[in-house]
């Protein structure tokens, strides 16, 4: 038989937070859903609009990853899967991360070829109510439509992704961002070509592109880093996580640890690895050990199935 590690239960109040956070994901997803409705039927044939409409399908990767990672979050080990299936997350990342940078560099490369050629969009009139209104004004109106959305809940995800120490919800967070900037930048170029800027449209979705680009590279990098067992970093500052060093200078506290060495990854949304003690000596060793191993997994509420090594040195 395998061992299997033991399964993972968040503190009632992160619970609470983690709940709220999957009901502000799913408003993402059907916010999204309307925007790319009312985009859609408005596009025409403006660049802008075709980027801020990929853009917005590829928007719906972090909330759906997120919801997966919260699905499998309280799904037990098992022999098959030892270790637990908090880390599916990370291959829906990777896939999103892909098709991100992707897409980015496809519309980058079309916006720059039709500036290039000097490709002019062509937006035509229709007749609403008996009165023939430029579909340009009906676009700048989806475009408004397409911010307002991203920005409420964009700002609304940020406290609790700080609070949960998740990726996945900060990610939305940060898509939510270039969102709304991306669907203010459409705005102009829409009212570039009514003013007779033929190419504002073009350089809006070159624009956009720009900003899929560098959201989906982030993400690829820090995918692929997860998957390779980087060193645990900040949700926000993506600076390295203090936790380590503190997790580290708690065990030599103990007063039979001559030297402590920690060595944690980012496991989905917890933290787990292994700690290696140094004894003084070899009294007692195996209660001595135990200790270890309640104060490594209680120092905080992150830190999970976190094992301890006794080693001669460190």
């Amino acid at each position: 038989m395998n061992a299997v590690s033991a399964p993972y239960h968040l503190p009632e109040d992160k619970e609470k937070s983690l709940r709220k956070a999957q009901r502000i994901a799913w408003a993402s997803l059907a916010a999204l859903a309307t925007i790319m409705a009312v985009i859609g039927i408005t596009m025409g044939t403006s660049e802008a609009m075709k980027a801020i409409w990929v853009e917005d399908a590829l928007s719906l990767v972090p909330s759906i990853a997120f919801l997966i990672g919260a699905h499998y979050r309280d799904k037990p080990p098992d022999e098959r899967f030892p270790y637990g299936y908090r880390r599916a997350v990370l291959i829906g990342f990777l896939a999103g991360a892909v098709t991100l940078f992707g897409f980015g560099v496809y519309l980058f490369g079309d916006s720059i070829a039709k500036l290039i050629e000097g490709e002019r969009p062509s937006i035509p009139s229709a007749t609403i109510f008996g009165h023939r209104v430029w579909m340009g004004w009906m676009m700048i109106a989806a475009l408004i439509y397409s911010a307002i959305p991203p920005f409420i809940l964009g700002r609304m995800k940020q406290p609790l992704a700080r609070e949960l120490h998740d990726k996945a919800l900060q990610t939305s967070a940060m898509l939510d961002k270039g969102d709304w900037l991306s669907g203010l930048a459409g705005v102009l170029g829409i009212g570039g070509i009514a003013f007779g800027y033929w190419w504002a449209d073009s350089a809006a979705a070159a624009f956009i592109s720009i900003e899929i680009v560098k959201d989906g590279f982030a993400e690829l990098r820090n995918s692929i880093a997860q998957l390779m067992n980087k060193r645990p970093s900040d949700v926000e500052s993506k600076e390295p996580d203090p936790i380590v060093d503190r997790l580290q200078e708690e065990l030599q506290r103990l007063d039979w640890v001559a030297g402590a060495r920690v060595r944690l990854r980012e496991d989905g949304d917890v933290l787990t690895g292994e700690v290696f003690v140094a004894p003084r000596d070899e009294r007692d060793l195996l209660r001595r050990l135990e200790e270890a191993t309640r104060v490594a997994n209680g120092f905080e509420w992150r830190l999970h199935d976190v094992n301890v090594v006794a080693v001669r040195e460190v």
